[in-house]
């Protein structure tokens, strides 16, 4: 095999502000050759995005990078050191000698032209002349990443395509001058586990059909064992273990890898899993929340025929209990949430809610989002007790917000930052300091823990299941994820489509699905075991032909 990139001794140094420098890669050494796929793994802050920015050049200004970054031409002729080349010298690497798959496939497309269009003057941009031949490789490409009526759809804009879809997009437009080497950053961490099964299946095409060395940056370990060859682990910036997959999830070297490996949620080995069924929750006669035959439809948009997103469903949450709603994207199970929580309108059916003022806590999936950015955390926690509360003074306010804090472990000098000043771990527990602020007899979690690194969600479902366990609150806890919801939950509900295809006890339906749906839910889940993943990949049957 070819090296396609050889990593020597990188450093890379961020300037701070205020003075002195951050260093986010020390010492990196890596080689990724043709047809292999190389994951560099860790959590936020461990230097692998930096490290990946780096290949292509695209570090900004306020970064210093020093060391050896070789990067192989397409026409296979020597290796360049990118850190050594101007501006132009660097144009002519990318897309052809590297490309990269971006994290947010959302951001990284254009939302004002079509994707065909997008992916063509990718080509344009190299040189390649005719605009029917750069629209004909633009629809070649979408086919060859699994996308139907490639003709069609090449026509179409980014909102119209679904996320799975979106990052098949970006992979296509990355194939499009036929890189040796792909740079994938995090490319499936905010999709469903069946859409996320579909995408790296491509990318192990793109490596066995065509030759492609892969560049794999991830923290989800499950990821990691179904697709890649060899492991590199950082840890603040330090290359601290690197091994053929099987070798390092077999025997793990260093703490901080059995660290990550362990804090992965798996289906059927969480601790509920493992343990004996929860009782069921004493409470009240009458459930938090009663759904009966609930239907919500979205109204219709420019003459289009509404959307019915929730298609007659039936549940029940009763005071201490946590019911698990888990289905892909499109499902309905955010919706279910938002019309629990008044957001939006019920169709039909009947839906009763048993909480007064205040007593309905919500916990959104993107903390960064929820909070406003010119309010500090404290202010933000606070104002549901300013509005609810208003026998609280101005003192007894501010000495809820610390309790509050130090309920969540922040320490007390958070209340005066702003929310990007927090990791992304950090905003989620400022985000559930607030929804249990006013002690709520419901809390709704939508996805708290999908975009966060796993040992930080194994962190935020812990401190979740201990404030359960002190104020005994009902809780709806929506997520894509089947392990992370049996973690937690009581009882579980599958959602397909709108509607309701499996409900039962946690332990029952992870270990005895009746549904082939939920079947194929826990069939696509990553295990941290590259042997087993290797057989669940030869009995999946593969969306799309050989990339071409």
């Amino acid at each position: 095999m070819t090296t396609l990139l050889r990593i020597e001794d990188l450093h890379v140094r961020f300037a701070a502000v205020g003075g002195g420098d951050v260093a986010a890669v020390r010492g990196l050494g890596l080689t990724v050759a043709s047809g292999e796929i190389v994951a560099l793994v860790g959590e936020s802050g461990s230097g692998k995005t930096a490290s990946a920015k780096a290949v292509l050049g695209l570090l900004p200004r306020s970064a210093t990078a020093t060391g050896r970054v070789l990067l192989r031409p397409a026409d296979g002729s020597a290796p360049q050191d990118v850190l050594g080349l101007d501006a132009r010298q660097l144009r002519r690497l990318r897309g052809t000698a590297a490309a990269m798959v971006f994290q947010e496939p959302a951001t990284a497309l254009n939302p004002v032209y079509p994707v065909g269009w997008q992916i063509a003057e990718g080509l344009r941009a190299h040189g390649v002349r005719g605009r029917a031949a750069r629209r004909a490789r633009a629809v070649e490409l979408l086919d060859a990443v699994g996308i139907p009526e490639p003709h069609r759809r090449a026509r179409h804009y980014p909102h119209q395509f679904s996320g799975g879809q979106q990052q098949r997009v970006l992979i296509a437009a990355a194939l499009a001058l036929d890189a040796r080497l792909l740079i994938a950053d995090e490319p499936t961490s905010a999709l469903d586990v069946t859409v996320q099964a579909e995408i790296l299946d491509l990318l192990r095409r793109c490596a066995t059909d065509l030759g492609t060395g892969i560049l794999l940056i991830t923290h989800d370990m499950g990821v990691v064992a179904d697709v890649a060859d060899r492991v590199a682990v950082m840890h603040r910036g330090r290359l601290v273990e690197q091994a053929p997959a099987g070798e390092l999830f077999a025997a793990p070297a260093h703490d901080y890898t059995r660290r990550l490996l362990a804090a992965i949620p798996v289906p059927g080995r969480s601790a509920l899993g493992d343990a004996a069924p929860r009782p069921a929750p004493a409470g009240a006669a009458e459930p938090v929340v009663k759904a009966e035959g609930l239907v919500v439809q979205y109204p219709r948009v420019l003459g289009r025929v509404g959307t019915r997103a929730v298609d007659g469903v039936s549940f029940r949450i009763a005071a201490g209990e946590i019911l698990g709603l888990v289905g892909e994207s499109g499902s309905g199970k955010t919706t279910i949430g938002r019309a629990v929580a008044g957001l939006v309108p019920v169709a039909a059916g009947t839906l009763n809610v048993r909480t007064g003022p205040g007593e309905l806590g919500y916990v959104f999936q993107d903390p960064a989002s929820s909070f406003n950015p010119q309010l500090t955390i404290g202010d933000s926690i606070a104002e549901p007790l300013r509005v609810h509360r208003r026998d609280l003074d101005r003192a007894a306010v501010a000495g809820q917000v610390t309790e509050l804090l130090d309920l969540v472990e922040l320490p007390a000098g958070h209340a005066a930052r702003y929310p990007h000043e927090l990791s992304g771990g950090q905003r989620q527990r400022a985000a559930i300091a607030r929804a249990i602020a006013l002690r709520p007899r419901l809390l709704i979690a939508d996805e708290p823990t999908s975009a966060l690194d796993v040992s930080v969600q194994a962190t935020i479902l812990e401190l979740l299941m201990r404030l359960h366990r002190e104020r005994n609150f009902a809780a709806l806890f929506i997520s894509h994820d089947l392990a992370v919801v049996e973690a937690v939950a009581d009882r579980v509900m599958i959602l397909h489509r709108g509607v309701a295809v499996e409900t039962g006890e946690t332990r029952r339906v992870m270990r005895e699905p009746s549904h082939p749906y939920t079947r194929r839910l826990l069939d696509a889940a990553p295990l941290p075991d590259p042997a087993r993943q290797s057989e669940r990949r030869a009995r999946r049957t593969v969306p799309a032909g050989p990339v071409r």
